[in-house]
């Protein structure tokens, strides 16, 4: 590789605030709304044009992961409320469906309407590409968008990219995907597809959710006429009539961290989409008159770094239902939600049914703080934790609940003009609790 060296030139301080909330999803959202309403002032930066990451850019189906945590639980009775909500929706859709559902542009209506509520500052069309340090501790970031290349200082940075970024520049140490040999789980682009007709669809929601068709089996139908590695048939009822979100594209073997292979992912999964909808039409009763009717702006990736807290959260915590003393974030359940890394369908290591959580369990403070760093916190999926535990709190609903938790501390710490890694952890859960946290 042969390399251009860059002049150095000064750089513009675009702001200062005491929390800086970078990745506005799920993650990212919740962090920036708690440390605000617990009276940090907060700017919140986002490299699309709007709010909500996976849950809106990403076209993800529904909620889930941390169906108790007083935040999503808001966020979910505003979406109902909303006056961008479609007035009728399909037949069939429960009320429990209805209300975890993600209708996408309202749910960007109501999470940019409470960030502005909270008093939390955006800007979006920002990607952070460096951060400013003195010794081991973070006091800011480098940011590039249509206004050039600037900085943005803070007492502390939450990093809620998802892939930690924030973190990975700063020099924290991580490893990426799998402990033993770095492989990640598969991408995914998320999209719609409308005219179908609900009172004849079926909508498979699970790996193994095997439904019997006029053409034979629902998921050896999509094994053996799809593109590998496509071949898993997921079909989610939505709030538009007529449309139906699907989580059926796949794209193995990429690391989400390299723009390479993020085109890659990318041009795959789009290639893949017309294939489905052929698909949907020829085999699956409903379907017939189906049509793309909208996609993700972005290739949905699962999973990269994980990075070494002070605390690593393991598969074991999760099974055990464990509250830790420290506790940010509470009542968290999911599967472990391991795609196949070498083609579709769950992998060998996943467990969707057979050996779920026995519980809900908690997050500790301490995998949210990078072991050797101090002025940031983690957010979202990439605290401390392994490959197997990840694939359960991965998800956006404790991806949020991790962000209040985050963000509570975030503004204790500046309250408190303490570092990150010293703030009274009592003081941050009762501030929890005082807002509806149960443990």
């Amino acid at each position: 590789m042969t390399f251009y060296h860059e002049e150095a030139k000064n750089i513009p301080v675009a702001a200062e605030t005491e929390v800086l909330v970078a990745g506005g999803g799920p993650a990212g959202v919740g962090a920036a709304i708690a440390a605000a309403r617990s009276g940090a002032k907060v700017m919140l930066i986002e490299k699309s044009g709007y709010p909500g990451g996976v849950a809106t850019a990403g076209m993800m189906a529904v909620w889930s992961g941390a169906e108790e945590c007083p935040l999503m639980n808001e966020i979910m009775d505003r979406t109902t409320r909303h006056a961008s909500l479609p007035p009728e929706c399909n037949p069939g859709l429960s009320a429990h469906w209805l209300r975890w559902t993600v209708p996408h542009e309202c749910q960007k209506q109501v999470l940019l309407e409470m960030l502005q509520e909270a008093g939390v500052t955006m800007q979006f069309h920002t990607l952070a590409v460096a951060v400013i340090k003195e010794g081991n501790k973070v006091k800011g970031v480098i940011t590039e968008s249509k206004s050039g290349r600037e900085a943005i200082m803070a007492q502390v940075v939450i990093d809620a990219t998802g892939d930690g970024d924030i973190a990975a520049f700063a020099g924290a140490e991580y490893l990426l995907g799998r402990e033993e040999d770095g492989v990640c789980q598969p991408a995914t682009l998320m999209f719609r597809v409308g005219g179908v007709d609900y009172s004849r669809a079926v909508f498979p929601r699970a790996f193994g959710s095997f439904i019997e068709l006029p053409k034979g089996e629902i998921q050896a139908l999509g094994r053996k006429h799809l593109p590998f590695p496509a071949g898993h048939v997921l079909l989610y009822r939505n709030r538009l009539p007529g449309e139906v979100t699907v989580n059926m594209t796949n794209t193995i073997g990429i690391n989400g961290t390299d723009v390479r292979d993020l085109t890659r992912a990318e041009i795959n999964c789009r290639q893949q989409m017309d294939k489905i909808v052929q698909f949907l039409r020829e085999f699956v009763p409903g379907y017939e008159k189906c049509y793309l009717s909208a996609s993700a702006e972005t290739v949905g990736i699962r999973e990269t770094r994980h990075f070494k807290g002070v605390l690593t959260l393991t598969a074991d915590d999760i099974l055990k239902s464990t509250v830790f003393e420290d506790w940010i974030a509470t009542r968290n359940w999911f599967n472990f939600d391991i795609h196949n890394t070498k083609g579709p369908g769950l992998d060998h290591n996943g467990e969707e049914n057979s050996i779920p959580p026995t519980g809900a369990y908690s997050i500790p403070y301490r995998a949210c703080i990078p072991e050797k760093l101090d002025g940031l916190l983690l957010s979202g999926r990439n605290i401390s934790g392994t490959h197997k535990a990840h694939a359960s709190y991965r998800v956006m609903g404790s991806c949020l609940n991790i962000g209040v938790g985050v963000g509570t501390a975030a503004a204790v710490a500046v309250q408190n003009n303490c570092e990150l890694r010293d703030v009274d952890i009592r003081k941050v859960q009762k501030i929890l609790l005082d807002g509806g946290t149960v443990v």
